[in-house]
């Protein structure tokens, strides 16, 4: 169990090196905009959207593994004055909330994933780019929200091992 949960832990850390380089495309894409609107007087109808629709798996790829890193925001008035085991408690609590989350956001996002790909939904805008693989990122990530919850109980359970340290975006 504990080498499945590091390779979860393992896949979402590639996911996360993967997608954190989409921010970069975007930054290029809005930079191509502003210089094409500004200094060619050539506005694009193509660039604001495809930099919107790239966010979309660069955020979501993020944060299964932020999951394992801790690096979401959180409420922590009680659990950061919690040590023993109300503290280990209110993580497992925190771990199956993030399961039951992710688990609710597959279970809608999937046939939304699949309608948009069968009717091969557009954006319905001036460039009409069809969106079902940006939406298809949605049930992707919940998958992986899903399956890294469960890495980090099965990980819990074991005080003992090592943590990796934080790792910068």
């Amino acid at each position: 169990m504990i080498a499945l949960a590091r390779s979860v832990t393992a896949l979402n850390r590639l996911m996360f090196s993967l997608a954190k380089w989409l921010v970069y495309g975007i930054v290029l894409l809005m930079l191509w905009e502003v210089l094409s609107r500004y200094l060619l007087q050539a506005p694009t109808s193509w660039a604001p959207e495809l930099a919107t629709l790239v966010f979309g798996p660069f955020f979501l790829l993020g944060g299964p593994y932020l999951l394992h890193l801790g690096g979401h925001v959180a409420v922590d008035i009680v659990s950061e004055k919690a040590t023993g085991r109300p503290a280990a408690v209110l993580k497992i609590i925190g771990f199956l909330l993030a399961a039951v989350f992710g688990a609710i956001l597959l279970w809608f996002s999937v046939p939304l994933a699949l309608q948009s790909f069968t009717y091969g939904e557009t954006s319905y805008s001036a460039w009409n780019p069809v969106v079902w693989p940006a939406k298809a990122f949605l049930p992707l990530a919940a998958l992986l929200l899903v399956l890294q919850a469960l890495a980090e109980l099965v990980l819990i359970s074991r005080p003992t091992e090592p943590t990796e340290p934080a790792e910068a975006a």
